[in-house]
């Protein structure tokens, strides 16, 4: 198939190029971006190239639309193997291409979880024939028990984009320091679950206001604070790239800040959830607003978004988590922590961070993009000749309705609002694998 796509807003955050232009994929790779492309004249050329002489080819008139790169999600579940009543990775992969995203890294908290060849092995398999770039991490432990690390290098060569045991915070200081040392053997990076059991007394609610209104103990916000200080000095001197995931206090946000200061491999991941809400939604929507780490107050909120703002915090990640209606409807102690949000994330982004005038849309794009693809190695999130022909085509002032996902499950506190920003195309590997109203 080729796509020429007409008269778009074209925005490459990693090349630094804005403007209305034409984008001509074929193959699979853009094959060029300009004004005025003609479409038979350039594609005869590129076809003789290719030593063919007919290819089916698709016209899509963007003008007023967004072009950008395919969107990239470095950190979501798709809880197979083990959880499919929850989500599988073709039901996760087709949410994934209705948000816009065209690549996904897994987590490795699965049933069993991804500690050896076979079952990184299964899932990269099966998200092959998704339509979108599905990625997967490998455990950095066996069994995500925290003792004792999993063949990281033979995970590396079965194809895993890095390490986690995102779920389970390792505890013990040797086993970070090992994982530390051979990451940066191998070049692959690590993200880390921060949160600190003994500071949890009923996890996925503040130790505030809203652990006070169910008349729990909820998480302390020392949970989070402890493990970053400490992993941050753990990494120090290892070489490794370390993320430190969906970051939700204030005093994290500044511990990653000054730790970039002398270490340039820290980085650091934002829900769409941790910068919208607070606290008050998980009394507002019960266990639908339950998440590890939780909601915290509106101090952080903001130091998160200024975090953003000033390269503290490298990604925007979603922590896509889908749970059943029956596991959500249980009392807040029980619930399951999580939320879905790989169909509302690029829309969050626009109306918290955007339409607030927190950042550009090339930064915001480029913090859901190239950023999250840099960090873990991806040959995606940038949209350039010669580059894959992944993208997304969205109106970013058009409003919708959220009413229903293509995920197989629905927690979310965002059902019923009304976002900006609609995805019409999302376009993966140069056909098409999501079209609004299909």
């Amino acid at each position: 198939m080729v796509l020429l796509i007409k008269n778009g807003c074209v925005m490459n955050p990693a090349g630094g190029f804005e403007g209305v232009a034409d984008v001509l994929i074929g193959d699979g790779k853009v094959w060029k971006i300009g004004k005025g492309i003609e479409l038979e004249e350039e594609l005869e050329e590129e076809l003789a190239k290719k030593g063919k002489e007919t290819e089916e080819v698709v016209v899509i008139d963007a003008e007023g639309k967004v072009v950008a790169p395919g969107l990239v999600d470095v950190h979501v579940h798709f809880r197979d193997p083990g959880f499919t009543y929850k989500e599988d990775i073709l039901s996760g992969a087709r949410a994934a291409a209705r948000g816009g995203f065209t690549t996904v890294v897994l987590m490795a908290n699965t049933k069993p979880p991804v500690d050896c060849e076979e079952i990184l092995e299964y899932v990269l398999e099966k998200g092959a024939g998704t339509g979108i770039r599905v990625e997967s991490c490998g455990n950095i432990t066996l069994g995500m028990k925290g003792k004792e690390l999993t063949d990281m290098a033979r995970l590396a060569e079965a194809g895993a984009a890095g390490f986690t045991d995102d779920g389970v915070p390792i505890l013990d200081e040797a086993v970070v320091k090992s994982a530390c040392e051979a990451a940066a053997r191998l070049g692959k990076p690590l993200s880390f679950h921060e949160e600190n059991p003994a500071f949890i007394k009923n996890n996925g609610v503040n130790a505030g206001k809203a652990a006070e209104y169910y008349g729990i103990g909820g998480s302390d916000r020392r949970a989070e604070i402890w493990m970053v200080e400490r992993d941050l000095a753990l990494a120090e001197g290892t070489g490794a790239e370390v993320s430190i995931q969906h970051i939700s206090t204030k005093e994290a946000v500044e511990l990653v800040r000054e730790a970039k200061k002398t270490n340039p491999h820290i980085h650091a991941e934002a829900t769409p959830h941790h910068f919208t809400l607070t606290e008050e939604a998980a009394i507002t929507y019960g266990a639908l607003a339950k998440m590890n780490p939780p909601l915290r107050e509106e101090a952080d909120r903001m130091a998160i978004i200024e975090g953003l703002k000033d390269g503290t915090i490298d990604m925007i990640a979603t922590d896509h988590a889908p749970h059943s209606r029956e596991e959500k409807a249980r009392p807040i102690t029980e619930a399951p922590s999580g939320i879905v949000g790989l169909e509302t994330a690029l829309a969050l982004g626009i109306r918290e961070l955007v339409e607030k005038g927190h950042l550009t849309m090339m930064e915001l794009i480029g913090l859901m993009s190239w950023k999250p693809a840099k960090f873990y190695g991806l040959d995606a999130g940038y949209l350039a000749e010669g580059g894959p022909g992944d993208c997304v085509i969205f109106d970013s002032k058009e409003k919708w309705k959220v009413e229903g996902f293509f995920s197989k499950s629905d927690n979310s506190p965002f059902l019923g609002e009304v976002l900006s920003g609609k995805v019409y195309y999302t376009v993966c590997n140069g056909r098409i694998v999501y079209q609004q109203g299909n």
